[in-house]
C-alpha cells in the first residue's frame, strides 16, 4: 500500500506543545484534491501542507489544507514545511522557495530561526457586521479589512480577555478568512488572537497569514520597521516581524512533534 511520510510540527514556539501545529506530508507528485482533503480532515490540525519538488533544486510546490478548505496562504504550516526540509529531508542552503496560489515564497534560516518573505495585505478602514460585534462583544476603537476584518483595542487585556460567541460567529461565513482582535503590547509591540467563523478549529493557536495586515498597521502605529508579536492563545505563539514595504518578514522558530507515514489506498 503507498505511504505518505508525515511530520506534526509545533510553529512559531521554542518548545514542544507551544504555538500552531502543523501537519507537513511529502508527496512525489499532486494526489486529487478531494483526497488532499480528506487527509487534513482526517488530520485535524489547524493545517495541513503538502509539498512536492518542481523540478529546480531548492524549489517546491506547495498547497494548505484546514480540514474543511485549502487555503490560499498559511503561514505557520509554511515554516513547518521549510522546517522538515532544514531539519529532516538534509536541505543543507539558508533558503527554500515555495511556489503556491500566493506566489513564490522564500523561507530563509539563521540557526534556529526560520523566516517568510510573505506579500504584505495592508488594511483599510472598514465598518463592523453587527454579527461580529455581538459575537465579539466589546467594541473596538478602530475597525479595518484586508482579507481578515480587524478589530483593534486600546489594551492588551482586553485582547487576552475577550470571549468571543461562536454561535453568534458561526452564522457568518468569512472563507477564506478571520476576524483578528488586536493591541498594542504591554511585552512586546503588539498581541493579537485570530477566530474563524464555522470553522472546526474556532481559534487559530498562531495564524502568519494574519501578520500580513498586521505588520503593516502596526508599522505604521508605532513608527517602527522592526516588531516582535505574540498571538495570546492559550498555546501562545511568538513572531519576529519586519515590515519591508510591499513584503513582510515573519520570523519564528518550530518544534517536530512526531513522525510517520500515511497509508493511502
Amino acid at each position: 500500500m503507498p505511504h505518505i511520510p508525515i511530520y506534526q510540527v509545533d510553529a512559531f514556539t521554542h518548545e514542544l506543545f507551544g504555538g500552531n501545529p502543523a501537519a507537513v506530508c511529502i508527496l512525489e507528485a499532486w494526489l486529487p484534491t478531494g483526497i488532499l482533503q480528506k487527509i487534513a480532515a482526517e488530520n485535524f490540525l489547524p493545517e495541513t501542507a503538502f509539498f512536492i519538488p518542481s523540478g529546480r533544486q531548492g524549489h517546491y510546490e506547495l498547497r494548505w489544507f484546514t480540514p474543511e478548505i485549502e487555503m490560499d496562504l498559511c503561514g505557520h504550516a509554511t515554516l513547518a514545511s521549510a522546517h522538515v526540509l532544514f531539519n529532516h529531508m538534509g536541505w543543507d542552503m539558508h533558503q527554500i522557495t515555495f511556489h503556491t496560489q500566493s506566489g513564490p515564497l522564500v523561507v530563509s534560516k539563521n540557526n534556529d530561526l526560520l523566516t517568510l518573505d510573505f506579500p504584505s495585505r495592508p488594511a483599510v478602514p472598514s465598518t463592523l457586521p453587527t454579527e461580529i460585534l455581538k459575537g465579539i462583544g466589546v467594541y473596538p476603537m478602530e475597525v479595518l479589512k484586508a482579507r481578515d476584518y480587524i478589530l483593534v483595542y486600546h489594551d492588551e487585556d482586553i485582547v487576552r480577555n475577550l470571549q468571543p460567541d461562536k454561535a453568534i460567529l458561526d452564522q457568518i461565513n468569512l472563507d477564506p478568512g478571520g476576524i483578528i482582535v488586536t493591541a498594542k503590547g504591554k511585552h512586546v509591540d503588539f498581541v493579537s488572537r485570530f477566530f474563524t467563523p464555522q470553522a472546526s478549529i474556532f481559534e487559530d493557536p498562531v495564524t502568519g497569514s494574519a501578520h500580513c495586515s498586521l505588520i503593516p498597521f502596526w508599522s505604521r502605529q508605532l513608527d517602527k520597521k522592526e516588531m516582535i508579536a505574540l498571538q495570546v492563545s492559550a498555546r501562545t505563539g511568538k513572531l519576529y516581524c519586519v515590515d519591508a514595504g510591499n513584503r513582510v518578514l515573519i520570523g519564528g522558530t518550530c518544534k517536530t512533534y512526531l513522525e510517520g507515514n500515511i497509508f493511502v489506498p
